[in-house]
């Protein structure tokens, strides 16, 4: 059974696939009836927005069904893989967002029908699949650009990390000692990290982190060293005047909201891909 945990769990054809199906499902306006019939689980938080909705409205507009449940419904006394037993009697996937990854794993472990990781505590590989459809939309050699991640180690950070590891372009992260990223490239001066960058992204800054990030800001500035056709892509929520200066959102360097847009096919062709629709 195929599942979708980590973003490697697709190689590079697949996620070449991948983007395909999401180019057929952008002409179609996303509507077809490739999942008429079945019925998908959803476990979210209360406090998740962009991905919850893009996932929700997507398999709606494919003919599936949807059931939610908060993520706390999965924090019980129960044995996972016999909540997920009963569940393969009415389901025929499930798409989770918790913080703990090895509950999602287990939980895959276990199961005959396919399970999406919709965001753990360890990684986020739905949002960076869909960060890299929509670079290679605005970049024909997305894959041989220069990326920056400015942020301390966390889901966003490991996932770039991932990405460049399964993609192949050169991957640098500018943060504090400390916080570093396992076996990334980093740089401490901020200044130097955006010389010469294509694609800067950064992370909202832990609290208890706030004093060691003091100075570590991607401001428009420092956008001014990056190259030419740079773009800054803040990963939401994004906090003016913490990790990014207001005057860097306002600018030219900023994807724009639309960037996120594609959320909805990227996931839409996730799920029709684990499903084999095309």
């Amino acid at each position: 059974m195929k599942h979708f945990l980590h973003l490697n769990d697709f190689s590079k054809q697949e996620i070449i696939h991948i983007f395909e199906l999401a180019d057929k499902l952008k002409t179609d306006n996303g509507e077809c009836d490739w999942l008429k019939g079945k019925t998908i689980v959803l476990f979210f938080p209360e406090s998740s927005i962009r991905t919850r909705v893009s996932f929700e409205k997507g398999i709606q507009m494919l003919g599936g069904n949807t059931i939610l449940f908060p993520s706390s419904a999965l924090d019980k006394k129960e044995d996972i893989k016999d909540v997920i037993g009963y569940l393969e009697n009415w389901a025929d996937m499930v798409v989770v967002r918790h913080s703990d990854l090895p509950l999602m794993e287990y939980m895959a472990e276990h199961s005959h029908i396919s399970i999406i990781n919709a965001m753990s505590f360890v990684n986020h590989p739905c949002e960076i699949l869909t960060d890299l459809y929509s670079l290679s939309k605005q970049y024909v050699d997305y894959s041989e650009k220069e990326y920056l991640f400015m942020g301390a180690r966390g889901n966003i950070g490991n996932t770039w990390k991932e990405a460049s590891d399964l993609v192949g372009f050169n991957f640098t992260q500018c943060c504090p000692k400390g916080y570093e990223i396992d076996g990334a490239s980093v740089c401490y001066d901020i200044d130097q990290a955006v010389a010469g960058k294509d694609i800067i992204c950064t992370d909202s800054i832990p609290s208890s982190a706030k004093g060691d990030f003091k100075g570590y800001q991607i401001t428009l500035e420092r956008l001014k060293y990056a190259n030419v056709d740079a773009c800054l892509n803040p990963c939401p929520p994004f906090f003016r005047g913490e990790e990014v200066s207001a005057d860097a959102i306002d600018s030219k360097y900023f994807v724009g909201y639309e960037f996120k847009k594609p959320l909805l096919e990227v996931q839409q062709a996730i799920i029709c891909h684990l499903f084999g629709c095309m």
